[in-house]
């Protein structure tokens, strides 16, 4: 089996590394049409690439982000063509985000590429059910078009580590500072915990308002492997507590990571969690609540050992489930189905 991987997506992203590297640990040989040219320059350079190597694949997979990439890819094969949206960029942009005024020219731009890339394709691929239930509807594309394929991690850089031992309770996060990750209710929460001298919060990630607190430490942007390190060293680890509808309808690839790095985790308790992780794997809570952060943040630490177990199944549900192998099966196993129409 013969794939080409094709457009303007970054390589070394989770999101494509995992999928590329799930498919030929099953045996798939892939090609990789992919450039990092800006501009128009872009589209002449991926049509350059793809000229050598048209002759030589079955199915090309769009890798994300794709929505421009998808279009060109149209035109340039008759070949079956699965386009890995991952996203929707006008729910990102417009609703989740609101950058952009929902009634503008730019809502409608990004709305029209939503739907024009994810129509030409044979298959699209999504990480929730929770995800392709709302494109389905918001674009008016038939379900059947999309396939699941969760996010998984890295487990090559993302792996158990032995914990630090010290006097200190860290509670990691990190991410980008956008509505979905509900920084607003993490920092509450750890107002709410001040006196608590032995518990300490680590932020990872630019942007935003950085408060002056004592037991706050804010750290910028790291590589992977010092992220994974400095994960590895928490106590637990936090996922996502945003307000808006787009919380309800992910699994964020942090709580994959940390999950593979074996760390009790506590996030929103949402119907996209839930299609993986259940509160025997995982601490859910209600979202967009600082009291519930909090009063979480304690019961891990009054009961380290039980958090430890909810911690081990968690990982050994990432390993049977979403691993990197499984993924790539999973997709190996789509195309499969592709061919065969």
């Amino acid at each position: 089996m013969r794939v080409c991987y094709f457009g303007i997506y970054n390589p070394e992203y989770s999101r494509n590394k995992i999928l590329i590297s799930g498919l030929r640990a099953n045996g798939v040989e892939v090609f990789e049409c992919q450039t990092n040219k800006k501009g128009f320059s872009k589209y002449f350079d991926l049509i350059k690439k793809h000229k050598v190597l048209k002759n030589d694949y079955g199915v090309m997979v769009v890798g994300y982000p794709g929505f421009q990439a998808m279009i060109l890819a149209k035109f340039l094969t008759k070949k079956p063509i699965i386009f890995d949206a991952f996203v929707s960029i006008y729910d990102s942009i417009v609703l989740d985000r609101a950058q952009v005024s929902r009634y503008s020219p730019k809502a409608l731009y990004f709305w029209c590429l939503d739907k024009i890339s994810m129509s030409l394709a044979d298959v699209v691929l999504f990480d929730t059910n929770e995800h392709i239930g709302f494109v389905s509807k918001e674009f008016g594309i038939d379900k059947s078009k999309f396939k699941r394929i969760f996010v998984g991690a890295d487990t090559a850089i993302f792996y158990p580590r032995g914990q630090t031992h010290n006097n200190l309770f860290k509670v990691i996060n990190y991410g980008h500072y956008v509505p979905l990750q509900g920084m607003e209710y993490i920092i509450k929460s750890a107002k709410l915990l001040s006196d608590q001298k032995d518990i300490i919060f680590e932020i990872i990630g630019d942007g935003g308002n950085k408060e002056e607190l004592q037991n706050v430490l804010f750290v910028g942007n790291v590589s992977l492997s010092e992220l994974s390190e400095k994960a590895g060293s928490a106590s637990l680890c936090l996922g996502i507590f945003g307000h808006t509808a787009k919380t309800q309808r992910v699994i964020p690839n942090k709580v994959y990571e940390c999950v593979a790095l074996k760390k009790p985790v506590i996030t929103g308790d949402t119907p996209a969690i839930r299609e993986l992780f259940d509160d025997s794997e995982l601490f859910l809570i209600p979202t967009s609540s600082p009291e519930a952060i909090a009063k979480a943040i304690l019961e891990v630490k009054s009961n380290i050992d039980g958090a430890k177990v909810r911690a081990e199944k968690a990982y050994n549900k990432l390993i049977n489930v979403a691993s990197v192998d499984k993924l790539g099966l999973g997709l190996k196993n789509i195309i499969s189905n592709l061919i065969k129409r």
